[in-house]
């Protein structure tokens, strides 16, 4: 007859294993998300501000919005942000490229969470928004 050994000997192991999974599956979903959203935080803010630096500096309005397409659009892919986002140019305070006059750029970005952006399907669910704002001085001294 063999007898059944009592006790808690070799439970510990496996009940690391269970805790370690149950907490650490989790925490590194929410690492990787933080991950993807700082990437979106860096690349739209680099992105309006590039936006707003090549659209002060053209010559004329549809080369401004031009030139700050694709600045904005370089700008997200050295993020690896590769999805055709659109910034919105808006002229403060006079004219477009007049001396003096301002351009806001506006830009926002919808981050698909890992996994779950799956789940949810192509639409606004699974996603987290990213806005960045900045606004550019057209420079006093530009020829007009």
């Amino acid at each position: 007859m063999t007898r059944r050994p009592t006790g808690d000997e070799g439970n510990a192991l496996v009940e690391f294993v269970y805790l370690s999974v149950i907490l650490m599956v989790p925490l590194v979903y929410v690492l990787i998300t933080v991950f993807f959203l700082q990437r979106a935080s860096f690349g739209t803010t680099e992105a309006v501000r590039q936006a707003g630096r090549a659209y002060a500096r053209a010559g004329d309005v549809d080369e401004a919005e031009r030139r700050g397409t694709l600045a904005a659009a370089l700008a997200l892919a050295d993020q690896g942000i590769t999805e055709d986002v659109t910034p919105t140019f808006t002229c403060l305070g006079g004219p477009c490229l007049s001396q003096g006059s301002r351009v806001r750029v506006t830009l926002t970005y919808r981050v698909r969470l890992p996994v779950l952006g799956a789940v949810f399907g192509r639409g606004a669910g699974g996603t987290i928004p990213v806005t960045a704002t900045h606004t550019e001085y057209v420079d006093i001294f530009k020829a007009p």
